[in-house]
């Protein structure tokens, strides 16, 4: 009668002691690294190599500008307008993430439809205007798409994945991951080891990503052009798949006896 009513009450109050599990220690959540670096690796390269502009790379268009006006030459709109819209999109996506938040809506889930919609409307142009000038602009609107579905990407792994490691800028995910790698190949102290070893866990997926989508992305871009961006949306939709998935709410078991 005892253990009954204890599991009565354990059932009317399940998460007296039971810890609820959390999205980002789901393995749908922990392979979404390594897709968002594909895609920002797929995007960035393709965006480069057909319109000149760095969609997931900021810093590099920022380099390319002062390149411009140092040497006094003129630099693609494209290029002048990428940092403004890139700022202005993470801040309209940080206001809206915490909405969806106070309406308890998953920003995950919502943010990775968002990426996908703003990649589909860039894919959508540019084959739509294939063969005319990348300075022309409907190119310079379709590049703005692919820096808003990176600011949104930026994002969303701040803000829904606050453990990963950011998944289009590789320069500190390197720095990192090579500093982590030396310390667990020297074996001198047991505790730097292991976080070393944990923080490489989560920093090689996002690196991995990111240079295997610039690798297709290239290989795709020569063959086909900017229609290969058709790669980058498809990663898109299964991140999309991947996060519906690990958003959805868990239901505890049941504990009541019979």
């Amino acid at each position: 009668m005892i253990g009954s009513a204890h599991l009565v009450m354990r059932d009317e109050h399940p998460d007296a002691d039971t810890p609820m599990p959390s999205v980002e220690d789901s393995l749908g959540t922990k392979l979404l690294p390594f897709l968002l670096g594909m895609i920002a690796g797929s995007v960035d390269v393709i965006g480069f190599l057909g319109l000149g502009l760095f969609t997931a790379h900021i810093t590099g268009n920022l380099v390319i500008l002062a390149a411009h006006i140092v040497a006094r030459s003129e630099a693609s709109p494209a290029l002048m307008i990428s940092v403004p819209v890139f700022i202005v999109v993470l801040a309209v996506t940080s206001l809206f993430a915490g909405a969806l938040k106070r309406a308890s809506a998953s920003p995950l889930r919502v943010l990775l439809w968002l990426q996908f919609m703003l990649l589909c409307a860039f894919l959508a142009i540019c084959v739509a205007a294939a063969g005319v000038n990348a300075n022309a602009p409907s190119m310079v609107v379709a590049g703005m798409f692919g820096v808003a579905a990176m600011a949104v990407q930026n994002a969303l792994v701040r803000i829904a994945l606050k453990r990963e490691p950011t998944t289009a800028v590789m320069t500190t995910n390197i720095t990192l991951l090579t500093i982590d790698v030396c310390d667990v190949l020297s074996g001198q102290q047991v505790d730097r080891v292991a976080k070393a070893r944990e923080r490489a866990k989560h920093t090689w997926p996002a690196v991995a990503g990111f240079l295997l989508g610039c690798a297709l992305g290239a290989w795709c871009a020569a063959t086909f052009g900017l229609r290969s961006l058709v790669l980058p949306v498809g990663f898109a939709l299964l991140a999309v798949a991947l996060g519906w998935r690990q958003s959805r709410p868990v239901t505890a078991p049941s504990l009541r006896a019979e």
